[in-house]
């Protein structure tokens, strides 16, 4: 059966990695992002012989509410069917003490891991009510289960994410509708560089010593939670890489 998936925060990483993944698997791909021109390198790719996908564009900020609402609500009916929302977009910004932190930073956090998160499932849900399915699929983090130093705001939104999860959950249950939680220790993409304002030597030493998971393996198990029977509902997967036990505690070696 002919079917479509809506991943936000897709011109890089997990995003990125997601959308070749499902559409590999035949999927119509809508793919949502701020870089216009990376989805537009990615929507050439998708449509290429390589996996001759139909991909529709959403160029947006999903901080702005606004632009959310009026994408999606002039989707073509042939692309409201939407059958999974991948809510990916999402970042990290600083990692200072709370008393030293640039607000700014905290703003653009949870505009993006936690409204813009609400926005974009807001506006998808009522299709999938109206039809009796779908599976939203939640991007969290290890930051939404346990407290780092210096993580306060971001672990914040991530723990929001989490409750968000489960309150979607009870909301949608009657509808039918499958809601999930993929939420990954380190995984190296361009997380770390966003997170320190592009000081990408301080990003590079967040993975040394040690290996870190890949964007293409938390597509993997994106594709496991949404490719289970419509009667099974995989509720949450934490997973982390081997050298990492929590938040804050990794086995690396020197080199």
């Amino acid at each position: 059966m002919h079917q479509t998936i809506l991943i936000t925060g897709a011109t890089s990483g997990i995003g990125e990695a997601t959308a070749k993944l499902f559409a590999s698997k035949g999927y119509s791909i809508i793919i949502s992002g701020r870089r216009e021109d990376r989805l537009k390198a990615l929507a050439k790719e998708l449509e290429s012989a390589s996996y001759k996908a139909e991909i529709l564009l959403l160029p947006l900020d999903i901080r702005n509410r606004q632009d959310v609402d009026c994408a999606i609500e002039n989707l073509s009916p042939e692309w409201q069917n939407i059958d999974i929302l991948v809510n990916n977009a999402g970042l990290s910004q600083g990692l200072d003490p709370i008393h030293r932190a640039d607000v700014d930073d905290w703003e653009r956090m949870i505009d993006t891991n936690v409204k813009g998160l609400l926005y974009m499932s807001r506006k998808v849900a009522p299709l999938m009510v109206s039809r009796q399915k779908g599976h939203i699929i939640n991007i969290g983090s290890i930051a939404g289960r346990e407290v780092y130093t210096n993580g306060n705001v971001y672990c914040a939104t991530k723990f929001a994410v989490d409750a968000l999860t489960q309150a979607m959950r009870k909301d949608l249950l009657e509808f039918g509708i499958r809601v999930s939680q993929v939420a990954p220790g380190a995984v190296n993409t361009e997380f770390s560089t966003v997170r320190f304002h592009g000081d990408t030597q301080r990003a590079d030493a967040v993975y040394k010593g040690y290996s870190p998971l890949l964007a293409s393996d938390i597509a993997e198990i994106i594709w496991f939670v949404a490719s289970r029977p419509p009667h099974v509902n995989v509720n949450d997967i934490l997973v982390m890489p081997t050298a990492q036990a929590s938040a804050s505690h990794f086995s690396k070696k020197s080199d």
